[in-house]
């Protein structure tokens, strides 16, 4: 360590030079990483629906589809729409009524209840095909030409849609929160630090490592919106820590000396030291996400843990070179921090610990039911405004033609026509059920299947596969769909035990049971790791379970407080944030538990121990927990997108609770349970 310091410090202006020269392959690096916006796309590959998006993909050249719909005008006008619409790059087929002018079949001819389903009063609905992916380049671009082209006449709903409109949302709003999150974390550290500058060089180095962590991304060709969104915002609370301990430790060292080489030296190996054991814990919180089969884990998993080790890194190298070479301003611009000293909070603490564990467990109840009810939703739409374009589409398609979500249906060829048609007839007897569509309900036997154009065949059938329509009243998400598709999957494998259902619908009931399984294992692994690497840095098997327990018992007050004020949480919020917030401040609790180890090794009793931890660690974790609550707490009122604002919401008031809980109940664990830490540890009272 000793050489590592002292080289950091002798070539700290190589260290800038160079830091600002990383900066330029890191932005070309963030600048060309793709960002995908379709949450869907993360179900693991080998079910069936992914399956079936390949099938449609590879063997019908139509990855995606949408539904648009046009009010108030004629027929006339809609064929003329719909020819505008056909020359736009990447739409594979419009299906309307000029679809069947080839059989020489008239509108009125169609069946009754399937034109019905089209039509309402002076509206018409039509399907438009893609040939890109439901979350691919071409299909957006596309949705947005067609919208230009139409001047918005043809109202489009469906995945790619909603895909589309989070994308701009997206783009939009991310720059915004990060000004936000770093406009709030310089007026919070510049009030309660001693120094007005040293806010903004902590968040300049710490700015130089997110660069580097978001443009290392382009390794993995793309990341999530979500990953995208949060990761500098997560990366600047979680990381901060790490520059107060470095600052803090260079004063103590600096003193009344004018040696700030010898003091930034000794700062370094200090804060090496310290922060491994807590930086470690942090990434295992992260990386336990990657255990995920919803692979949305894997991706917000590994960028946020790479954030911590450029955090870690730049903590050590970027900002001592920012320190010593502002030495001199940096000492001129100090004052007074507005925290007072704590002394009463303590010592009512340790006096009364015994209510203090009372209460927490009176609390605990109530928050673990609470956070086992809380009502979580799936629907991808609810998580946008309402009135945006894709959303409100989808609502009014909803109101006036009872039309939740379509899915197709994936069948072999060689099905025959007999069965199929069984199968068509059968599911539409299922609840909920709009339509079920395909070329022999169209035709209705009107028009034999030797007379349909080879053209028009093709679309829908091949030498391997062939397709229907399912068209559902039911909401994507809710129980009605769900149960929907389990039943109308057991009717189509029922003729065919390879035949698939494809679709937001049958692709979000998947989600729901991948992601339940995905919450326990993430909640298992992330708490075993972090209890192994608690276990190995203290040499305790008794200190692991007590701060886990205490960061625990914060996770279910944050996560119940949802259902008792009725709000309902986006899914990925339910899994991922209890990680988060176990890996962001159970440092908290470390760096208490190290100060009392030392207080009980100076041969000071339990409630002393307890007291002096208290009263050394208080202003340290609160600088810190106040950050991580003004890095995420704007960014979650301001974004309009529900899938960021509940998340940043929930890290916001995560990491008030935490620091609360560590504040008043580990003392009070300390006292109550002092023999068993001291049993429990190897070498605990040794100095």
């Amino acid at each position: 360590m000793d050489k590592l310091s002292k080289a950091i410090v002798k070539y700290r202006h190589l260290i800038l030079v160079l830091s600002v020269i990383l900066l330029i392959p890191a932005a070309i690096g963030y600048f060309n990483t793709r960002v995908n916006y379709d949450l869907l796309y993360y179900l693991p590959s080998d079910i069936d629906t992914m399956k079936g998006q390949e099938i449609m993909l590879k063997d019908f050249k139509t990855g995606a589809f949408g539904i648009a719909m046009v009010d108030g005008m004629k027929d006339k006008e809609v064929s003329e729409l719909i020819g505008e619409m056909k020359k736009v790059k990447h739409v594979h087929n419009v299906l309307w009524y000029d679809s069947f002018d080839a059989l020489g079949m008239p509108k009125e001819m169609l069946p009754g209840d399937i034109y019905n389903k089209f039509n309402k009063d002076s509206s018409t609905i039509m399907m438009i095909i893609f040939d890109d992916s439901s979350s691919g380049e071409g299909t957006m671009q596309a949705i947005e030409d067609i919208r230009k082209i139409t001047k918005h006449k043809a109202m489009i709903s469906g995945i790619s849609a909603i895909v589309t409109d989070t994308k701009n949302l997206s783009e939009k709003e991310t720059p915004i929160y990060v000004a936000i999150a770093v406009l709030l974390s310089i007026i919070i550290l510049g009030i309660l630090m001693e120094s007005w500058l040293i806010p903004v060089l902590m968040l300049v180095s710490i700015g130089f490592a997110i660069v580097y962590n978001l443009g290392t991304n382009i390794v993995f060709g793309e990341i999530s919106y979500i990953t995208k969104a949060l990761a500098a915002v997560l990366q600047l609370g979680v990381t901060m820590d790490y520059s107060i301990f470095l600052w803090h430790s260079y004063l103590e060292q600096r003193g009344d000396s004018d040696d700030k080489v010898g003091a930034m030296e000794n700062a370094i190996k200090m804060t090496i030291s310290s922060v491994l054991g807590s930086s470690i814990t942090t990434i295992a919180g992260f990386i336990a996400l990657c255990f995920m089969s919803f692979t949305l884990g894997l991706d917000m998993g590994i960028v946020m843990a790479k954030g911590v080790i450029f955090g870690v890194i730049g903590c050590v190298t970027i900002l001592p070179a920012f320190i010593l070479i502002f030495d001199k301003p940096l000492l001129k611009l100090r004052h007074k921090s507005l925290l007072p000293e704590f002394n009463k909070i303590p010592a009512f603490i340790t006096k009364h610990y015994k209510p203090i564990i009372a209460l927490f467990i009176v609390i605990l109840i109530p928050s673990i039911y609470g956070e086992k009810n809380a009502a979580v939703y799936y629907d991808l739409s609810l998580s946008l405004p309402q009135n945006l374009e894709s959303v409100a589409t989808q609502t009014k398609l909803n109101n006036e033609y009872k039309f939740g979500s379509a899915s197709l249906i994936i069948l072999d060829s060689k099905t025959k026509e007999n069965d199929k048609t069984r199968m068509l007839k059968d599911l539409e007897k299922v609840d909920g059920v709009e339509a079920v569509i395909g070329v022999e309900s169209l035709t209705s036997g009107a028009v034999p299947m030797a007379f349909i154009p080879k053209d028009m065949l093709s679309a829908v059938k091949n030498d391997k596969y062939q397709l229907a329509i399912f068209m559902s009243k039911y909401k994507t998400g809710s129980d009605e769909a769900n149960a929907q598709s389990d039943k109308a999957e057991k009717i189509i494998h029922s003729y065919d035990k390879k035949a698939m259902l494809v679709g937001e619908a049958a692709c979000t009931r998947d989600l729901i049971k991948i992601t339940d399984k995905d919450f326990k294992v993430v909640s298992f692994v992330s708490i075993f790791l972090i209890l192994i690497i608690i276990g190995f840095v203290f040499k305790s098997i008794s200190l692991p379970v007590i701060l886990v327990a205490v960061i625990e018992f914060a996770i279910f007050l944050n996560m119940g407080i949802p259902y008792y004020t009725k709000t309902v949480l986006p899914f990925v919020a339910s899994i991922v944030i209890g990680t988060i917030q176990l890996g962001a401040t159970v440092d908290y609790a470390i760096l208490m538990t190290n100060r009392y180890k030392y207080e009980r090794r100076l041969g000071h009793e339990k409630h002393e121990a307890s007291f002096n931890a208290l009263k050394v660690s208080m202003k340290s974790v609160i600088v810190s927990a106040l950050t991580f609550f003004g890095a995420t707490i704007g960014v979650g009122l301001y974004s309009s997108i529900d899938m960021i604002s509940s998340l940043c919401i929930l890290m916001a008031r995560g990491a008030i609770i935490s620091m609360i809980s560590v504040l008043f109940i580990l003392p009070a664990m300390y006292i109550a349970f002092d023999g068993l830490i001291v049993k429990g540890s190897k070498d605990f009272l040794k100095k």
